[in-house]
């Protein structure tokens, strides 16, 4: 039960900080290019990166830490640092096609997914 109230105390402070951030960047250098995600999605996997390699070698850390940042912090506050960070996994283990397949089937699928269910969303309205 604790790691659920951990990753729920993460995702709320992540889903906080994500507005926070995506409207201050927005506020500051306007809306014309989605600023904001852009810095919400860069400083994510900057946070993963960090959080997963340095608990990750640190042993004597509780895991606790786990749940909180990188699950339930980064997890709200933007999943593209999890894709970007399973897709370094993947060049790290030397799986090249796998990384490549994951990572342009995710951008052309997601792609399409987002126009379907924008198509989709048109035709009912």
């Amino acid at each position: 039960m604790q790691k659920y109230l951990l990753i729920a105390a993460g995702g709320s402070l992540g889903t906080i900080a994500r507005y926070w951030v995506g409207s201050a960047v927005a506020s500051r250098w306007g809306t014309k290019f989605p600023y904001g995600t852009f810095v919400i999605n860069i400083s994510a996997c900057i946070i993963i990166g960090f959080s997963l390699t340095y608990l990750g070698k640190r042993a004597e850390l509780s895991p606790a830490w786990r749940y909180l940042i990188p699950t339930g912090f980064v997890g709200a506050y933007s999943t593209f640092s999890t894709y970007e960070w399973e897709t370094l996994s993947s060049l790290r283990d030397g799986a090249f096609s796998l990384a490549a397949l994951y990572a342009l089937g995710s951008l052309l699928l997601g792609l399409a997914a987002a126009w379907g269910g924008a198509v989709l969303a048109e035709m009912i309205s």
